[in-house]
């Protein structure tokens, strides 16, 4: 299967670029094709322009800043988004990359104000997610990560896809032995998906 795993995350030696490694390399080692998409190192440009706006419904134009990454996910069998979560929600460079990447014509077809997904190519999703707070501050808040990956995601591809929520919280108070402990849960768990 052709994975795109999408990694949001600007420090080099982070806990989240290591786990964006483990997953990585353990989607490789289960046979599968992987299209790792670090949007830091690859220079993304996560703003939406007036231009941009301005052609947002005008396909196929609307790509042509961002045709790769579309191709890219058009491409996709399974997703898999590492990124950690910052205030609650995804970083400015997935947020933007969701913006202006997921677009009419690329993950849906907007027609007579009826809304079609097109990436039921997608067979099976996964997120691997660090919070700072503790689960029951994210449960407070509502978990938006954790909703738009089990919600809105999960409405885009395919129908019935299974989708694994993978998540380390409280960062603030890790420890050398639950940061091991998960970076070894997503190596397992991406060699099963």
């Amino acid at each position: 299967m052709r994975v795109l795993v999408l990694h949001s995350h600007p420090q080099v030696h982070s806990f989240g670029r290591a786990l964006y490694h483990k997953t990585c390399e353990s989607l490789a080692k289960a046979g599968h094709e992987v299209d790792g998409c670090n949007l830091y190192e690859e220079g993304f440009d996560p703003v939406l322009s007036a231009r941009d706006r301005d052609i947002y419904h005008t396909v196929p134009d609307n790509r042509e800043l961002v045709d790769n990454y579309c191709e890219r996910l058009l491409a996709a069998e399974g997703l898999v988004i590492c990124t950690p979560v910052w205030n609650f929600g995804f970083p400015a460079m997935l947020k933007g990359y969701f913006d202006r990447v997921w677009l009419p014509g690329v993950s849906f077809h907007l027609e007579d104000g009826t809304l079609t997904p097109t990436l039921r190519h997608i067979r099976k999703m996964a997120a691997v997610m660090t919070y700072g707070g503790s689960r029951w501050r994210a449960f407070l808040v509502g978990d938006p990560p954790r909703k738009v990956v089990n919600r809105v995601i999960r409405a885009q591809i395919k129908i019935g896809a299974p989708v694994k929520y993978l998540a380390h919280y409280d960062m603030n108070n890790c420890t050398p032995a639950s940061t091991g402990a998960f970076l070894e849960k997503v190596g397992k768990e991406m060699e099963r998906f």
